[in-house]
Order: structure tokens, then sequence, then C-alpha cells
């Protein structure tokens, strides 16, 4: 019997439910009230991984209930009297290797390159304008976007404006082609309704990251990441975390994992875990 196929079975004997064939609203697996889903549009090489992911966030939930509510504790899962930035730490770098995703290197080099075109635009403001400071207002822009429709790409980088009563018009202005829609804009307007844009873009990727940055560094999807870091990567995980794995093997065998020692059991009869 495969590893897949011994978990499932163990998993059912608990009463867990375990479906393989939904999308999992969205994810690669999901937990929720004693039901695992794991997506049916996953590799076949992340079933595993996810059904143990899924499982400790299952026997997380019994230790601490409210998981859902607040994503649990570290003090809970590892039974520590007092917070340890040291776990956090540890259990993040463990994290970054199971997930690449979590490294925001993609929204990092994005971040990057429209902090360059922000450059840039500002370069050839002040190129007119070399007191131009971007905290502070443009007032020369200011007096002479007012009589033009431009200034609706100050908040938005495409816009529709529908005009005429009997027999309306609609005209389609983006910053995209800004040069082209208002050929008679100076170089520096056009770059300062740019650099306007990049701002916003920036804006969105900063919070982008920094919502997926708070959702990574709950603790019930940290120990989930270890959990499924054991079965990947077993001795780098014990390289990167070794204040996290010593502890986390002492109450394996001490018990308090409850049924997840039986599925390190599993998973060694498979040679998974050394």
């Amino acid at each position: 019997m495969t590893l897949e196929r011994d978990l499932i079975k163990y998993y059912r004997s608990l009463g867990l439910e375990i479906h393989t064939s939904t999308k999992a609203r969205g994810h690669q697996g999901f937990y929720v009230k004693n039901r695992i889903d794991i997506s049916k549009n996953i590799a076949q090489e992340r079933i595993v991984p996810t059904l143990l992911h899924e499982f400790a966030h299952y026997i997380h939930s019994k230790l601490e209930p409210k998981i859902y509510s607040n994503g649990g504790t570290l003090e809970v899962i590892f039974d520590l009297s007092s917070p340890s930035e040291i776990y956090e730490d540890e259990l993040f770098e463990v994290t970054k290797l199971v997930d690449k995703h979590a490294k925001f290197e993609l929204l990092n080099n994005h971040k990057q390159t429209v902090k360059r075109k922000l450059l840039y635009c500002e370069n050839v403001i002040k190129q007119k304008y070399p007191n131009f400071l971007r905290s502070k207002k443009f007032k020369e822009f200011d007096k002479y976007i007012k009589k033009s429709e431009a200034k609706y790409l100050l908040k938005y980088d495409r816009v529709k404006l529908i005009t005429g009563w009997l027999f309306k018009k609609t005209k389609i202005l983006s910053v995209e082609n800004i040069e082209q829609d208002f050929k008679d804009m100076p170089s520096e307007f056009c770059a300062y309704i740019k650099l306007k844009s990049y701002q916003r873009r920036q804006a969105r990727i900063s919070g982008k990251i920094n919502r997926l940055r708070k959702y990574y560094s709950k603790p019930t999807e940290l120990f989930a990441r270890f959990v499924e870091g054991l079965y990947l990567y077993p001795q780098q995980v014990k390289l990167t975390a070794p204040h996290v794995y010593n502890r986390f093997y002492e109450l394996l065998n001490s018990g308090y994992y409850m049924e997840l020692s039986k599925v390190f059991q599993i998973l060694q009869t498979h040679n998974s875990v050394k």
C-alpha cells in the first residue's frame, strides 16, 4: 500500500472525512471540523505533503480549539511557558524552505521594478522642476491639470468617460497611453501621472506582501509547514531549526501530539522521515 493510502486509511480510522476530488476551496488542501479536502488539481508529489500539512492543523485544533479565529499560539503548540522568538524565527525559515512563495521573491522583484520606474519618472520631472518632491504639492501640475481630462488618471490607471446627453460618446483613457491620448501634455506632467500610478502599484504590492507575511506567520501555519518539512527535507529542517526540531520530537515521543505519533510511525515505515 502506498504512503498516501496508508495515511488516508489512518485518518479515516480516526473519524476524519477525507475528500480528494474537490477543489479544496481553491487551495491545495483544507482542514475544517474533522474534514480534510485535498485538491484534485494538485500534482501527485504534493498529495502526501498536503495530507501531513492538513493533519497538523487537525492536531493543533485539538490542542488549541480557537485556531480558526486567532491562528493559535506557539506556546501551546510547543508547550512553552513564555513566547520564544527563536522558535518563530526558525519556523519561518522552515516555511521558506517548504514554500517558495513565502520568500516573496516575485513580489519583491516586482516591487524593485516599480521603484526603478518611480525614480525614472521623478528624474524626468526634476529636469524641468528641480525642487520637485513627492511629498509636496506639485503646484505647476495642479494648475495645468484642472482643465484636462487626464485629471481622472490621478486616481485610476484606466477610466471610461461618457460624454453627451442625446448622442453619447465613450472614451477610454489609460495611464499606459497617456502620451498618445494627450499629445500636448508636457513630458514632465505625463511623468507625474505615471509616478502616481506607480505609487498605487507599489502600495498594492506592499499590501499583498504584508497580508501574505501575516498568513505565513500564523502559528498554525508555521506548525503545519514544519510537519510538512520534516517529510520533505528532514535533514535540512534539523539544521535550519534545531531548537524547534528537538522540542518537537521531545513532545512527539511523549505523546503530546497525540495521533501525530502514529503518523510519524507510518512515515518511518515508508522511510520518509529519518
